[in-house]
């Protein structure tokens, strides 16, 4: 992938942004199997229960062979549509890397971005037909001015298990967004029990607290 050439992409689009007044729309974004869908479930249901009018919408792609995964959740006061047009969202948020990079022309120019320190080689890469682009963290620094940056994965395999990284990265957006007041415990008890619900209690709390 040539990063400089998508770098350029992105800065045209936001250019030609235009500003959407109405609710607040977050866009998650990775690769299948990284529990991007879940993540944006339990965000949609803790804005319910503080009363919001929630939308969300999936695009799975070709989640099973490594494809790209966006969900987009909007919410406000009364929402119309699941769908964020370009330049729209308040938030991104990638759990690679590189889709960092693929929909950095979805961010509004005072939007968040938040970025999983992670990297997943796509077919190409592994069999050497292409190399995975270096320093984008640096350049997404020179991008974009609320840049948060996760290493989740090792925040989760301290906690026991790096399957949670999903529910880390989620507690960084809780932040971003506010939403501490959330009964966030509540919400993970309808999807995990024991001891998986005490790691992502902790995980989430990890992320809330960086």
């Amino acid at each position: 992938m040539d990063v400089p050439c998508v770098f350029r992409c992105a800065n045209l689009i936001l250019s030609q942004r235009r500003v959407n007044n109405v609710g607040t729309n977050v866009l998650f974004v990775g690769v299948g199997g990284q529990g991007i869908i879940l993540a944006s479930k339990l965000l949609a249901a803790g804005l319910v229960q503080l009363g919001y009018d929630v939308k969300m919408s999936e695009i799975h792609g070709m989640a099973q062979r490594g494809g790209s995964v966006t969900t987009q959740v909007r919410f406000g006061e009364k929402v119309y549509s699941p769908c964020i047009g370009t330049g729209e969202a308040d938030v991104v948020v990638t759990f690679e890397k590189v889709e960092a990079v693929r929909y950095l022309g979805q961010l509004k120019p005072e939007g968040t971005l938040i970025v999983n320190d992670c990297e997943i080689y796509s077919l190409p890469v592994v069999i050497g037909q292409e190399k995975y682009p270096e320093n984008i963290i640096e350049k997404l620094k020179e991008e974009v001015k609320e840049l948060k940056v996760v290493d989740a994965a090792n925040i989760a395999l301290d906690l026991g298990n790096i399957k949670a990284q999903n529910i880390v990265i989620l507690g960084v957006l809780v932040k971003a967004l506010g939403l501490e007041r959330v009964n966030w415990k509540e919400i993970l008890e309808t999807y995990f029990r024991g001891d998986i619900l005490d790691l992502n209690v902790k995980a989430l709390d990890a992320g809330i607290n960086l």
